[in-house]
C-alpha cells in the first residue's frame, strides 16, 4: 500500500509541476524554442524523483502522463482566462 500511495504521489507531483509549465507554454507559438523548452524541462526533475523514489525504468508511462495530463491542464487554463479576459 505504501508503495502505491508513493507512485500516485509522483504522478501527481509530475502533473503538479507541469501545470505552470503548460500554462506558460500557451504563450509560444508551437515549435519555436519556447515551446519545447516548457514541454521538457520538467523532463529531468521527474526523472529525478522516480529515481530517488527507486523506481525503475517500467514506471516512466505512468510518471510522463503525469506530466502530459499537466501540460493539457495548464494549456487549458491558459487559454480559458485568455478568452475570459
Amino acid at each position: 500500500m505504501h508503495s502505491f500511495l508513493m507512485l500516485l504521489g509522483l504522478i501527481f507531483l509530475a502533473f503538479a509541476i507541469n501545470l505552470p509549465f503548460g500554462y506558460l507554454r500557451q504563450g509560444y507559438e508551437k515549435f519555436t524554442f519556447g515551446w519545447y523548452f516548457y514541454v521538457h524541462i520538467s523532463i529531468p526533475i521527474i526523472i529525478y524523483l522516480r529515481v530517488k523514489s527507486g523506481y525503475s525504468w517500467k514506471f516512466i508511462p505512468l510518471t510522463l502522463g503525469g506530466a502530459f495530463a499537466g501540460q493539457l491542464v495548464g494549456g487549458l487554463i491558459h487559454r480559458r482566462r485568455k478568452s475570459n479576459g
